[in-house]
Protein backbone atom coordinates (compact mmCIF):
# COMPACT_ATOMS: atom_id res chain seq x y z
CA UNK A 1 0.00 0.00 0.00
CA UNK A 2 1.28 3.55 -0.99
CA UNK A 3 -0.22 6.88 0.33
CA UNK A 4 0.57 10.30 -0.24
CA UNK A 5 0.08 13.18 2.39
CA UNK A 6 -0.04 17.04 1.94
CA UNK A 7 1.30 19.02 4.28
CA UNK A 8 3.16 17.78 7.57
CA UNK A 9 0.64 18.84 10.09
CA UNK A 10 0.03 17.24 13.34
CA UNK A 11 -2.19 14.44 11.97
CA UNK A 12 -0.41 14.14 8.73
CA UNK A 13 2.75 13.56 11.28
CA UNK A 14 0.28 11.26 13.27
CA UNK A 15 -0.92 9.18 10.12
CA UNK A 16 2.53 8.65 8.53
CA UNK A 17 4.08 6.95 12.38
CA UNK A 18 1.02 4.71 11.93
CA UNK A 19 1.46 3.91 8.30
CA UNK A 20 5.11 3.20 8.69
CA UNK A 21 4.36 0.42 11.49
CA UNK A 22 1.87 -1.30 9.49
CA UNK A 23 5.01 -1.02 6.96
CA UNK A 24 3.09 0.75 3.88
CA UNK A 25 5.09 3.39 1.61
CA UNK A 26 4.82 6.76 2.87
CA UNK A 27 5.29 9.91 1.15
CA UNK A 28 5.00 13.67 2.77
CA UNK A 29 4.79 17.02 0.47
CA UNK A 30 5.61 20.06 2.43
CA UNK A 31 6.61 23.12 1.45
CA UNK A 32 9.20 23.92 4.85
CA UNK A 33 11.96 22.54 3.97
CA UNK A 34 13.30 22.64 7.83
CA UNK A 35 10.43 20.65 8.77
CA UNK A 36 11.11 18.33 6.74
CA UNK A 37 15.08 18.04 7.64
CA UNK A 38 13.77 17.58 10.86
CA UNK A 39 10.56 14.56 10.17
CA UNK A 40 13.49 12.99 8.31
CA UNK A 41 15.53 11.72 11.38
CA UNK A 42 12.27 10.66 12.91
CA UNK A 43 10.13 8.96 10.23
CA UNK A 44 11.27 6.38 7.75
CA UNK A 45 9.46 7.54 4.75
CA UNK A 46 9.58 9.50 1.44
CA UNK A 47 9.55 13.31 1.09
CA UNK A 48 9.51 15.84 -1.85
CA UNK A 49 10.07 19.53 -1.01
CA UNK A 50 6.83 21.84 -2.47
CA UNK A 51 3.60 23.05 -3.00
CA UNK A 52 1.38 19.41 -2.76
CA UNK A 53 -1.49 21.79 -4.96
CA UNK A 54 1.02 22.10 -7.94
CA UNK A 55 0.41 19.75 -10.75
CA UNK A 56 4.33 19.45 -11.33
CA UNK A 57 4.57 18.53 -7.74
CA UNK A 58 1.68 15.80 -7.55
CA UNK A 59 3.10 14.02 -10.76
CA UNK A 60 6.43 13.35 -8.96
CA UNK A 61 4.83 12.08 -6.37
CA UNK A 62 3.68 9.10 -8.63
CA UNK A 63 -0.48 8.85 -9.56
CA UNK A 64 -0.75 5.70 -10.65
CA UNK A 65 1.80 3.90 -7.88
CA UNK A 66 -0.69 5.38 -5.13
CA UNK A 67 -3.69 4.22 -3.47
CA UNK A 68 -4.18 7.25 -1.54
CA UNK A 69 -3.73 10.58 -1.49
CA UNK A 70 -4.29 12.82 1.80
CA UNK A 71 -4.69 16.54 1.47
CA UNK A 72 -4.05 17.55 5.10
CA UNK A 73 -2.58 20.94 5.48
CA UNK A 74 -3.91 23.59 7.86
CA UNK A 75 -5.33 25.24 4.79
CA UNK A 76 -8.89 24.62 3.50
CA UNK A 77 -8.49 26.33 0.78
CA UNK A 78 -5.58 24.68 -0.49
CA UNK A 79 -6.61 21.54 0.59
CA UNK A 80 -9.12 21.69 -1.51
CA UNK A 81 -7.58 22.97 -4.74
CA UNK A 82 -5.13 20.40 -4.10
CA UNK A 83 -7.28 17.45 -4.38
CA UNK A 84 -9.23 18.52 -7.68
CA UNK A 85 -5.44 18.82 -9.09
CA UNK A 86 -4.76 15.36 -7.23
CA UNK A 87 -8.14 13.44 -8.82
CA UNK A 88 -7.46 15.32 -12.30
CA UNK A 89 -3.94 13.47 -12.14
CA UNK A 90 -5.42 10.45 -11.60
CA UNK A 91 -4.98 9.32 -7.95
CA UNK A 92 -6.94 6.24 -7.00
CA UNK A 93 -8.90 7.98 -3.95
CA UNK A 94 -8.21 11.72 -2.71
CA UNK A 95 -9.08 12.66 1.07
CA UNK A 96 -9.87 16.47 2.00
CA UNK A 97 -9.57 17.80 5.07
CA UNK A 98 -11.12 20.59 6.01
CA UNK A 99 -12.03 22.56 9.39
CA UNK A 100 -14.70 25.22 7.89
CA UNK A 101 -17.77 22.92 7.93
CA UNK A 102 -19.08 25.59 5.37
CA UNK A 103 -17.40 23.93 2.77
CA UNK A 104 -18.91 20.66 2.85
CA UNK A 105 -21.17 21.58 -0.06
CA UNK A 106 -18.53 22.98 -1.97
CA UNK A 107 -16.61 19.74 -1.96
CA UNK A 108 -19.89 17.75 -2.40
CA UNK A 109 -20.25 19.55 -5.68
CA UNK A 110 -16.75 19.73 -6.74
CA UNK A 111 -17.58 15.74 -6.30
CA UNK A 112 -14.57 15.46 -3.05
CA UNK A 113 -16.87 13.10 -0.82
CA UNK A 114 -14.36 11.74 1.21
CA UNK A 115 -13.98 14.58 3.51
CA UNK A 116 -13.06 14.62 6.71
CA UNK A 117 -14.42 17.41 9.56
CA UNK A 118 -11.72 16.65 12.68
CA UNK A 119 -14.09 19.10 14.97
CA UNK A 120 -16.97 17.30 13.85
CA UNK A 121 -15.27 13.68 14.70
CA UNK A 122 -14.09 14.38 17.59
CA UNK A 123 -17.38 16.55 19.15
CA UNK A 124 -19.18 13.29 18.39
CA UNK A 125 -16.84 11.24 20.26
CA UNK A 126 -17.02 13.34 23.25
CA UNK A 127 -20.78 13.28 23.07
CA UNK A 128 -20.86 9.59 23.03
CA UNK A 129 -18.22 9.39 25.91
CA UNK A 130 -20.80 11.71 27.87
CA UNK A 131 -23.40 9.06 26.97
CA UNK A 132 -21.39 6.43 28.27
CA UNK A 133 -21.28 4.60 24.56
CA UNK A 134 -18.39 2.35 24.19
CA UNK A 135 -16.42 3.14 21.28
CA UNK A 136 -14.75 0.65 19.69
CA UNK A 137 -11.58 0.42 17.12
CA UNK A 138 -13.14 0.00 13.79
CA UNK A 139 -10.61 -2.81 13.01
CA UNK A 140 -11.71 -4.90 16.01
CA UNK A 141 -15.39 -4.87 14.91
CA UNK A 142 -14.71 -6.03 11.23
CA UNK A 143 -12.69 -8.83 10.80
CA UNK A 144 -11.82 -11.20 8.08
CA UNK A 145 -13.47 -10.00 4.77
CA UNK A 146 -16.02 -7.08 5.91
CA UNK A 147 -15.61 -4.03 5.00
CA UNK A 148 -17.39 -0.63 4.91
CA UNK A 149 -18.08 1.51 2.19
CA UNK A 150 -20.05 4.58 1.83
CA UNK A 151 -20.98 7.03 -0.62
CA UNK A 152 -23.17 10.39 -1.33
CA UNK A 153 -26.37 9.83 -3.33
CA UNK A 154 -26.59 11.50 -5.88
CA UNK A 155 -29.38 11.98 -8.38
CA UNK A 156 -29.07 8.86 -9.83
CA UNK A 157 -29.29 6.80 -6.53
CA UNK A 158 -32.80 8.75 -5.46
CA UNK A 159 -35.13 6.29 -4.76
CA UNK A 160 -35.86 2.76 -2.81
CA UNK A 161 -32.78 1.76 -1.00
CA UNK A 162 -33.81 -2.30 -2.23
CA UNK A 163 -33.60 -0.68 -5.56
CA UNK A 164 -29.63 0.04 -5.30
CA UNK A 165 -27.58 -1.72 -7.96
CA UNK A 166 -25.00 -3.58 -5.25
CA UNK A 167 -23.25 -6.39 -6.22
CA UNK A 168 -24.23 -9.59 -3.98
CA UNK A 169 -22.83 -9.50 -0.34
CA UNK A 170 -23.30 -5.99 -0.19
CA UNK A 171 -25.99 -4.36 2.19
CA UNK A 172 -27.28 -0.87 3.13
CA UNK A 173 -26.95 -0.83 7.04
CA UNK A 174 -27.48 2.90 7.88
CA UNK A 175 -27.58 6.20 6.05
CA UNK A 176 -27.03 10.09 7.28
CA UNK A 177 -29.18 12.71 6.50
CA UNK A 178 -28.67 16.16 7.25
CA UNK A 179 -26.16 14.69 9.72
CA UNK A 180 -28.27 12.62 11.40
CA UNK A 181 -28.28 8.71 11.64
CA UNK A 182 -31.18 6.26 10.23
CA UNK A 183 -31.18 2.85 10.24
CA UNK A 184 -32.91 1.73 6.48
CA UNK A 185 -36.36 0.02 6.27
CA UNK A 186 -37.66 -1.74 3.20
CA UNK A 187 -39.47 1.03 2.28
CA UNK A 188 -36.84 3.95 3.02
CA UNK A 189 -36.15 6.33 -0.19
CA UNK A 190 -33.21 7.93 -0.44
CA UNK A 191 -32.78 11.62 -1.29
CA UNK A 192 -29.74 13.44 -3.31
CA UNK A 193 -26.75 14.24 -0.63
CA UNK A 194 -27.44 11.24 1.81
CA UNK A 195 -24.32 9.60 3.18
CA UNK A 196 -25.35 5.48 2.41
CA UNK A 197 -23.09 2.81 4.47
CA UNK A 198 -22.47 0.15 2.93
CA UNK A 199 -21.09 -3.37 4.69
CA UNK A 200 -19.36 -5.65 2.09
CA UNK A 201 -16.70 -8.23 1.62
CA UNK A 202 -13.32 -6.48 0.48
CA UNK A 203 -13.41 -8.63 -2.80
CA UNK A 204 -16.80 -5.90 -3.76
CA UNK A 205 -14.73 -2.57 -3.20
CA UNK A 206 -13.37 -2.49 -6.51
CA UNK A 207 -16.78 -2.52 -8.12
CA UNK A 208 -19.01 -0.20 -5.67
CA UNK A 209 -15.90 2.15 -6.25
CA UNK A 210 -16.33 2.05 -10.04
CA UNK A 211 -20.80 2.08 -9.19
CA UNK A 212 -20.69 5.35 -6.82
CA UNK A 213 -17.30 7.35 -8.37
CA UNK A 214 -18.14 10.99 -8.46
CA UNK A 215 -18.30 12.30 -11.68
CA UNK A 216 -16.31 15.12 -13.24
CA UNK A 217 -16.47 18.14 -11.54
CA UNK A 218 -17.55 21.08 -13.79
CA UNK A 219 -16.83 23.92 -11.48
CA UNK A 220 -13.12 25.46 -11.78
CA UNK A 221 -10.29 25.81 -8.54
CA UNK A 222 -10.64 29.49 -9.56
CA UNK A 223 -13.83 29.81 -8.13
CA UNK A 224 -12.24 28.85 -4.50
CA UNK A 225 -10.68 32.22 -4.35
CA UNK A 226 -11.71 33.26 -0.71
CA UNK A 227 -9.37 34.67 2.07
CA UNK A 228 -7.29 31.98 3.70
CA UNK A 229 -8.23 30.83 6.91
CA UNK A 230 -5.54 28.61 9.40
CA UNK A 231 -6.42 26.49 12.51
Amino acid sequence: MRVVLIGASQVAIRAAELFIKRNYEVVIIETDRGKIDALSQELDCSFLHGDGSKPNILKEAGPKQTEFLFCLTNNDQNNIIASLVGRSLGFTRVVTRIQDPSFEPICLELGLEDIIIPSRTIARYLVDMVAGVGIPDISTVLKGEARLFSFIASEKEVGLVSELDLPQGARVICYYRDDTFYLPKDDTSLVIQDEVVILTYSDNLAALQERFKPKAAEKSPEKLDEPEREY
